[in-house]
């Protein structure tokens, strides 16, 4: 059997998908990114060549999920979790990607060889925690704190803040979203000249267990 490899790429207790846009039959279903391993190539490596191919961003694998499902009867997937280490994903080769919480996991119609990880997925992922948000006005100043964190093992991603009811694009600042301890990140805030935003949700309750889906959501029309 051939060797097909897939990413459960995790950030902030959220793990990405991606939805497909062919062959017809697999179009507008969700799976975790991916693709075959050429002979001669480590599991790893082709799973860090697919990402940087489908995505453009750079990943290491962590651990392994348990078990392998047959694609046909020509190919078999292992899924893999992994971290981001460099970029931000952008789909070349799907439609869309969405970062999914453990909860989330049932609402997008997943192909069915990604279906049996799920259950052992939603396990690893747990429930997010609140997470910091460091505000900064400059964009390489956000990038510097997340990449300083990110190397320090923590998560840490960059998002565009709206100061509400301003127009002008300087008052637009940026925020470093991360699972730092506080004094870990109002040091980096300290050296950029920006603010710690506290204001953050109470931590979640123990989760229900998850419904996982099975079987691809079905599909009616009127008159069918």
């Amino acid at each position: 059997m051939k060797q097909v490899v897939g990413a459960a790429l995790v950030r902030h207790a959220r793990v990405l998908a991606a939805r497909r846009t062919s062959p017809p039959e697999a179009a507008g279903r969700w799976e975790l990114p991916g693709g075959k391993v050429e002979d001669g190539e480590l599991p790893g490596d082709a799973l860090v060549r697919e990402v940087a191919e489908e995505l453009g961003c750079t990943v290491e694998v962590t651990d392994w999920l348990a078990g392998r499902v047959p694609i046909g009867t020509t190919h078999e997937l292992s899924v893999a979790l992994v971290r981001l280490v460099a970029g931000e994903p952008e789909p070349t080769e799907h439609d869309e990607v969405r970062w999914l919480t453990r909860d989330e996991l049932a609402d997008v119609d997943w192909l069915e060889p990604d279906r049996p990880f799920l259950s052992e997925l939603a396990a690893r992922l747990g429930s997010p925690e609140p997470l910091l948000r460091a505000i900064v006005f400059e964009e390489e100043h956000a990038r510097a704190m997340a990449d300083r964190l990110t190397r320090d093992g923590f998560e840490a991603s960059v998002v565009r803040e709206r100061l509400q009811g301003e127009d002008d694009d300087e008052d637009h600042p940026w925020a470093v979203l991360s699972d730092a301890p506080a004094f870990v990140v109002e040091v980096l805030v300290d050296e950029y000249d920006g603010w710690l935003d506290r204001d953050v949700p109470e931590p979640p309750t123990a989760p229900a267990p998850l419904d996982l889906p099975t079987q691809p959501k079905r599909r009616f029309r009127d008159g069918s």
